[in-house]
């Protein structure tokens, strides 16, 4: 007589730890203490147990991370883990000094922002903590900002790792904010606009409104970096050949590291021409702008015109936008504002201009007899 064959009760699905009850109903089957154990997921749709195993898997993991806690033969602090991070950042050759100010920066905030990281033993720190604190903190911060704390967070955790003060990191589930994109047809003024904007500065009448002026204008005419132009010298202009070598910090160099060279246009020249007459030495290695910092200026004139606020770091965009609509492609720009990506990053930001640019072009074109 032939055995009858047991009817099957638990069907594997293509997850791991997820399988289906003969009723249709979805279970997990988890390793807890040792031991194997079922649970019920209470749904017969799989999408929605998938997701469920995804959360219970997370509870289970940080259950067997504390579990095991004790096996750990190292503890660490979050002070101490900062600690380690601020060595690490010391002593980081390839870090320029203004990026390791920065990065302390970050730390310093992020101890105001978490006191009780600091004194918190990190093997006991679980994922919804980081979660409560993403929560906190997501408004409170530009996105630039809470991105550098959350990878600053990460990396304190991969220091506990290291040390073997626990097994997971549980920050790793944390999303990065996106970083919003300005809409520069909104923010920056008609060619128009920016001539009434340049006089307003200049005759404000107060003692730096030349020197404020000055600075202005020079940003809009050569898209540097507010940070280079401070260390720009008259030996740096070469009127013979038309261009402004930009040498950066002495320490630091520019932004990326090198040095380069950009075509002094005929607005730049007229203008350095103008600083040149108006100064009683010109010695090659005294400093071209006599002020660094014209934003409360700026704020004034945009006041008494009516316009919209922007930045210093803005008129590096308005320098791109006119060099773009005037019909220098691209990747030529982006090698002028010292971009390395070949004008990837140029073309996010400005390859709407192209377009633009583009379509009045074609509008000209015409096939009529």
């Amino acid at each position: 007589m032939a055995m009858k064959t047991a009817p099957k009760t638990w069907f594997p699905t293509k997850y791991t730890h997820l399988y289906r009850n003969k009723s249709g109903t979805y279970y997990a089957r988890l390793s807890l203490a040792g031991k194997q154990t079922w649970r019920s997921l209470k749904t017969s749709t799989l999408s929605i147990a998938k997701a469920e195993l995804d959360e219970l898997l997370k509870v289970a993991d940080h259950a067997k991370e504390v579990s095991q806690s004790g096996q750990f033969n190292h503890r660490i602090t979050g002070a101490e883990a900062i600690a380690s991070r601020r060595a690490q950042i010391d002593n980081d050759a390839s870090l320029k000094p203004n990026s390791r100010k920065y990065y302390h920066e970050v730390i310093a905030a992020f101890e105001k922002q978490w006191p009780a990281f600091l004194t918190a033993e990190l093997r006991n720190l679980s994922e919804e903590d980081c979660e409560h604190w993403a929560g906190a903190n997501k408004n409170r911060m530009s996105a630039n900002r809470f991105n550098n704390a959350l990878s600053l967070l990460k990396s304190l955790f991969e220091i506990a790792i290291k040390k073997g003060a626990r097994r997971l990191n549980p920050a790793t589930g944390l999303k990065r904010m996106k970083v919003p994109t300005k809409d520069l047809s909104s923010i920056l003024p008609t060619r128009q606009q920016f001539a009434q904007f340049f006089a307003s500065i200049r005759d404000a009448g107060g003692r730096f409104s030349r020197a404020c002026a000055d600075l202005v204008e020079f940003l809009a005419y050569t898209g540097m970096r507010k940070g280079e132009v401070r260390w720009v010298q008259w030996r740096h202009c070469n009127f013979d050949r038309a261009e402004i070598h930009i040498v950066g910090d002495p320490t630091d160099a520019t932004k990326n590291g090198e040095r380069r060279r950009i075509p002094m246009i005929q607005a730049a020249r007229e203008l350095l021409l103008r600083m040149q007459q108006s100064r009683q030495t010109n010695h090659p290695s005294a400093p071209v702008l006599l002020v660094h910092e014209a934003q409360k200026a700026m704020d004034r004139a945009f006041k008494q015109l009516g316009m919209e606020r922007f930045t210093h770091h803005d008129l590096r965009h308005y320098f791109a936008t006119v060099c773009i609509e005037s019909g220098v492609d691209i990747p030529t720009v982006s090698r002028w504002l010292g971009h390395k990506d070949g004008g990837a990053l140029a073309m996010r930001t400005y390859g709407h201009l192209r377009n633009e640019h583009s379509l009045a072009a074609a509008s000209k074109v015409s096939f009529a007899p």
